[in-house]
């Protein structure tokens, strides 16, 4: 069964013959590899490239390595990558025509030099060029600054809810709270029982997440690292910085890890995308606030699998939900902070700090977004909106919630929208 992935393919198809080296970056086993050598490669045939004039070669492929007289099996007692002069050479050998050439290349840092070749490959008129790699190397956040600036990322994240549900054979309902467990990891979703969904997720964390940032960090106690990743699984979504964390180590684990290298773990995480960090953001003052930042999974599915299944708090994974829905749309995320002035009992003035869940820019576009698992009462809605109304600024503001409800604006201009309608209908907000 093939999941389509329409909304990437349209990112490759317009940045074809920009000049540019098209690099999909992701979490592992979003489906960077089946984007490009399936969806992306059928497109190119569709559209009248002919076949000859579609080169792919994976870098992991033993048949692709015999072509080039390469063995990984000499690689590996060798301790060495692929030879660059020997790929080049077969490329040489396979443009023999007029035309543009198409590279369609996987798990390209497994050749040595693989920078140095391909930058070369933008001198030539006749090839554009489409990469993509799945070590933690080239899923570094910095792999665009590789190819001395001629870069052009497409990141790709796990399946959206849209995505899932083009599977699903139950309804959104059903769907959704199955996507909020086992997440949209491609190879996890098109498992057909609870108990594969489970362990294929556990087996991701253990034998290539992990250890892919072990490696590549050269991380010294991965026990205290695994323990850094399972008290942020226990709380998506909170606020938090390393010292905080560095507390709690102390509290609960009795480890004398300091903040420093609590910080050293996070960014770790961050650059293999297996979480992402939202700022804090001061509305009135225009200014954001280093500390603390809240975290939230790529995969919700990854995030249950870390806690064994034990902890499943609906209002927390629906805010990572959207979140994640926001950013696979293109927008900068961060949350909001609304500062208002009031008196004590003591009639002396104070200062309060009201939180808006999400800031989402993207260009001149702004939304401010309150999530809400659910509005059982006017008290409860007049709770969630109160930061609106002290944002004096003409910005769309919506409050997403659990409840069955159709699109509705309140005499605030505040407009309402389930969840099951906003991620399924991007174009609501717009409305």
């Amino acid at each position: 069964m093939e999941i389509r992935r329409d909304f990437y393919l349209d990112k490759l198809v317009k940045r074809k013959n920009n000049g540019l080296i098209k690099v999909i970056t992701g979490i592992r086993r979003c489906g960077k590899s089946y984007l490009l050598n399936k969806i992306f490669y059928n497109h190119l045939l569709e559209s009248g490239v002919e076949a000859d004039h579609i080169i792919r070669f994976a870098f992991d492929s033993a048949d692709d390595l015999y072509l080039i007289g390469e063995s990984l099996i000499k690689m590996e007692k060798e301790k060495r990558g692929v030879d660059p002069e020997k790929f080049m050479a077969y490329i040489h050998s396979e443009i023999t025509g007029d035309g543009m050439y198409y590279l369609l290349l996987d798990e390209v840092q497994l050749m040595d030099c693989f920078e140095s070749v391909l930058n070369g490959y933008l001198r030539k008129d006749n090839m554009d060029v489409f990469v993509t790699g799945s070590n933690a190397k080239f899923l570094s956040k910095d792999i665009v600054t590789e190819f001395a600036g001629r870069g052009d990322e497409v990141h790709m994240y796990p399946l959206s809810f849209a995505e899932f549900m083009s599977v699903y054979k139950g309804d959104k309902y059903m769907g959704l709270s199955e996507y909020m467990l086992y997440g949209g990891i491609p190879p996890v979703v098109l498992r057909e029982s609870a108990g594969d969904k489970a362990a294929a997720l556990q087996n991701l964390f253990s034998e290539i997440y992990i250890r892919d940032i072990f490696r590549r960090n050269r991380i010294r106690n991965i026990g205290e690292l695994e323990d850094l990743l399972n008290i942020l699984s226990s709380a998506i979504g909170s606020l938090t910085n390393p010292e905080k964390l560095k507390n709690t180590f102390r509290t609960v684990k009795r480890s004398k890890i300091t903040s420093k290298t609590i910080k050293k773990y996070l960014d770790c995480f961050e650059d293999s995308f297996l979480i992402e960090s939202a700022q804090r953001y001061d509305i009135r003052g225009k200014a954001y606030i280093e500390t603390p930042k809240k975290y939230y999974f790529s995969d919700l599915g990854l995030r249950n699998a870390r806690i064994n299944f034990r902890q499943f708090e609906q209002t927390h994974s629906m805010e990572n939900v959207i979140y994640n829905e926001l950013r696979m749309r293109g927008y900068n995320v961060d949350v909001g902070v609304v500062t208002i002035a009031g008196k004590d009992q003591d009639g002396k003035v104070s200062r309060k700090q009201l939180e808006v869940d999400f800031v989402c820019n993207l260009g001149s576009s702004r939304y401010y977004i309150q999530s809400a698992y659910s509005l059982p009462d006017e008290a409860k809605r007049t709770q969630e909106i109160r930061p609106f109304r002290k944002i004096d600024d003409s910005f769309k503001k919506i409050v997403i919630t659990k409840d069955i409800v159709p699109p509705c604006y309140d005499d605030y201009g505040i407009l309402t929208v389930n969840i099951y309608d906003f991620l399924l209908a991007p174009q609501i907000p717009e409305k």
